[in-house]
């Protein structure tokens, strides 16, 4: 063979590799809506920054004919390349190749990627697509998976791990997504169970459909699996892009600044008026976060989930941050067992990859119910409380109203470890709401004038911010209008901060 054939012969497996499976089937892949493996890289990764890696690797499996059914790539698309500049991993499963479907081989170039990724740094997105375990090759193809679920624990909390779910995803290939840092799904196109609709029917005689089951929205408003939700695969692979602008590399790096315009010292007389004078109307907190971060661009995450709770990125001159809040126009902000989880989950995330948390509180306390209960809402709001006690990086807190009971401590409070903690004029923090604690402290035993004003002593004595601050638990009341010069000053002194756990294997998590 001379040096032209040689040549020629790459060239030939290359456009074999990239062919996957076949014109008919890449054109089955776009008919049900779904771009190709390949398409989602290119669309995912700057332009001609992508690197292949494993692209002629096959599978190994002799048998039920499979030695026969030999496709180059194995129905798996893996390298790095860049977003915005930077270096990321990345794996796409290939539907168009036996379903997608995971082997031994294609899962060790996922376990490969895995690797480099943890050792360079650097995040790992996962495109999937599959029609779940190989069934040809049985345990081995088991054994991939297990592999694969043992990096995204290793990598935990070291580099971002990101999954977007563009097709089908049952079985275990569910639970590597499921250990990653956040979910995307697509309406209508991806789905995620463990056991579909028809062993569902079989088992339990339950009629379910796919979408119901296991859909975007099911998953972004019900179960809270999915973090991201785009209305097709474009939009939800730049949601992607854009989340990423926010995160750094790895655990050991600060989150990448980007240059603001927004004024630093810009005040907003309309803050003033956000919080209404009467404590049990309700108000937008996104309409107080969006005001004070820079450019009014905040990325929510979940924003269909457990909506009494705001969690999501943005950035404070340039610096992104997490921020944590109370949406008083959703059950009136109180906490309880979605809400939670939901922000614990964020703040551990924040804490693991160096982003400041700015808490926005206006909590009444915890949702009361025997669901509640029966739910382990003692259990699961300590999770809440045990995220942000555990958190060393910086926490700035703002009260802008109610801050009632339990969960004014478990809102970031002073006690827990926050750094600069600032309220309202109009904060409210206490035990309990002015109405419950004069029927505690009186039993009842007064006219309806004299609770009328024993309402209003309680309230004029405690349901303010003054009693805390004269024990140094507010550090400034300010007014509403300085808030974004307040937290970024703020985030200024806290820059250099420095705090360690005391060295443990790890803590106990209320699970």
């Amino acid at each position: 063979m001379d040096l032209k054939q040689k040549y020629n012969l790459l060239e030939e497996r290359n456009k074999l590799a990239e062919e996957g499976g076949g014109n008919e089937r890449i054109d089955k892949q776009h008919s049900a809506g779904k771009k190709t493996a390949r398409e989602r890289i290119q669309l995912l990764l700057d332009p001609g920054t992508f690197n292949e890696t494993d692209k002629l690797v096959t599978h190994r499996n002799t048998d039920f004919g499979m030695e026969n059914k030999k496709i180059l790539g194995d129905g798996l698309i893996a390298g790095y390349g860049k977003i915005n500049g930077r270096l990321v991993y990345v794996f796409a499963q290939d539907f168009t190749v036996f379903g997608g479907t995971l082997s031994r081989a294609n899962a060790d170039k996922i376990v490969k990627i895995q690797e480099l990724a943890l050792k360079m740094g650097a995040p790992v997105i996962g495109l999937n697509d599959s029609g779940g375990a190989r069934i040809q090759e049985g345990v081995e193809s088991l054994a991939g998976y297990a592999d694969i679920f043992y990096n995204n624990v290793i990598s935990s909390g070291v580099i971002p791990q990101i999954s977007a779910i563009l097709g089908p995803c049952a079985g275990g290939a569910v639970y590597s997504p499921a250990l990653t840092d956040f979910i995307f799904m697509v309406k209508e196109t991806s789905h995620m169970f463990v056991t579909g609709p028809e062993v569902i029917k079989a088992v339990t005689h339950e009629d379910v459909t796919k979408e119901d089951l296991g859909g975007a929205v099911t998953h972004s408003t019900k179960s809270g699996v999915a973090h991201f939700t785009g209305k097709d695969e474009t939009q939800t692979i730049m949601m992607v892009r854009e989340l990423m602008s926010f995160l750094p590399s790895n655990n050991l790096e600060d989150p990448p600044v980007k240059a603001s315009t927004d004024p630093i010292d810009r005040m907003e007389e309309s803050l003033q008026e956000i919080v209404p004078a009467d404590p049990n109307k309700p108000y937008d907190m996104k309409n107080i976060i969006e005001i004070v971060i820079d450019d009014k661009h905040f990325l929510e995450v979940q924003p269909h989930y457990a909506q009494n709770i705001i969690v999501g990125f943005a950035r404070f001159a340039g610096k992104p941050v997490g921020i944590v809040a109370n949406q008083p126009n959703h059950l009136a902000g109180v906490l309880d067992i979605n809400s939670s989880i939901k922000a614990a989950r964020f703040v551990r995330f924040c804490d693991a990859f160096n982003l400041p948390l700015i808490t926005f509180v206006d909590v009444p306390g915890f949702l009361p119910g025997t669901n509640q209960e029966l739910g382990g809402i003692i259990k699961h709001g300590a999770k809440l409380l045990y995220a942000f006690s555990e958190a060393t990086v910086s926490k700035i807190t703002i009260i802008t109203r109610k801050a009632y009971g339990g969960a004014y401590d478990v809102m970031s409070s002073k006690h827990i470890g926050a750094d600069v903690n600032l309220a309202f004029p109009t904060a409210e923090i206490a035990v309990m709401g002015p109405e419950g604690a004069v029927n505690i402290i009186h039993r009842n035993a007064l006219s309806n004038e004299e609770k009328t004003r024993a309402v209003e002593e309680y309230r004029d004595k405690f349901a303010n911010p003054y009693k805390a601050a004269s024990l140094g638990y507010i550090d400034e009341i300010i007014n509403p209008k300085y808030t974004r010069k307040k937290i970024i000053a703020a985030l200024e002194m806290t820059h250099n901060k420095r705090k360690s756990n005391p060295p443990k294997k790890h803590g106990n998590i209320p699970l």
